[in-house]
């Protein structure tokens, strides 16, 4: 009987056993790889270099950096991956003045705050100095100002807060064409209406209307003033349930009784 010798796969095709070397190959440089990514991050969490050095902060207009960054309660002594994003948002946004705030790891170490401040919705008057009014009725007392730039009402004779606050929830809600041309707001109450308001516009009519509905009865002023001649100006008395136009019977009469009211309010 013959004997016959068995021939391994391998042995009788080479191709094979190269290729089987290889992916041998490849799984151990793939393992090695590894275990030395896993030892970097694991001497980079060990490491100084994974500690808070730089914190990086955008968005704000009337809050300083370094206010902000100790609201974070944000140190050096922080390591970047010691601490919840959302929990460093939440301690940020009980500032008075900040909406919303965003925090993002940098690597390697690295952090950056975005954030938003609440709407500016008025500068209230107070002397000699406008004091921006927030959205949320806080008065910036560590931002004054001499000058208007435009960008917001003037509010005068506002001297009880629960009537600045009504005021200033219907101005956060009244469109910002309308408010654009507001220049100034008089708080005149009555003995029969304590709500009466005054309103100077930037295009020089003069509306005179309440606190209550303000945002719905001001939204009319632009179709109600498309109605009439730009060059008779007067007064316009909106209410919810409409308008009505009285002209100035003289050139003098708006600057008069505009500047009659301001010196009342001082």
């Amino acid at each position: 009987m013959e004997d016959h010798k068995v021939v391994s796969i391998e042995d009788r095709i080479p191709k094979l056993k190269e290729a089987r070397r290889k992916k041998t190959n490849r799984r151990l440089v793939f393992y090695l790889s590894l275990f030395f990514v896993l030892i970097s991050i694991v001497v980079y969490l060990q490491s100084p270099l994974s500690y808070v050095r730089g914190i990086s902060v955008s968005g704000q207009e009337y809050i300083s950096e370094q206010q902000i960054i100790d609201y974070s309660g944000l140190t050096e002594q922080d390591n970047i991956w010691g601490f919840r994003v959302a929990d460093i948002e939440n301690k940020i946004e009980q500032h008075a003045e900040i909406k919303q705030a965003k925090v993002k790891r940098v690597l390697p170490n690295s952090i950056e705050i975005a954030i938003i401040e609440l709407d500016k919705v008025a500068y209230l008057n107070e002397g000699e100095f406008f004091y921006p009014l927030l959205e949320n009725g806080n008065k910036l007392d560590s931002v004054r100002i001499t000058e208007w730039q435009g960008d917001a009402p003037l509010l005068f004779g506002f001297n009880e807060e629960d009537y600045l606050i009504m005021l200033t929830e219907q101005l956060k809600e009244l469109p910002q064409t309308v408010a654009n041309h507001i220049s100034e707001i008089h708080w005149t109450p009555t003995d029969a209406n304590p709500f009466t308001l005054r309103l100077f516009m930037t295009d020089g009519f003069e509306v005179r209307t309440s606190i209550r509905g303000l945002n719905q009865s001001m939204s009319n002023y632009p179709s109600i003033v498309s109605q009439l001649d730009p060059k008779q100006k007067g007064v316009i008395d909106i209410d919810v349930g409409g308008a009505v136009f009285n002209a100035y019977t003289s050139e003098n009469e708006q600057k008069k009784d505009q500047d009659q009211l301001t010196d009342g309010d001082e």
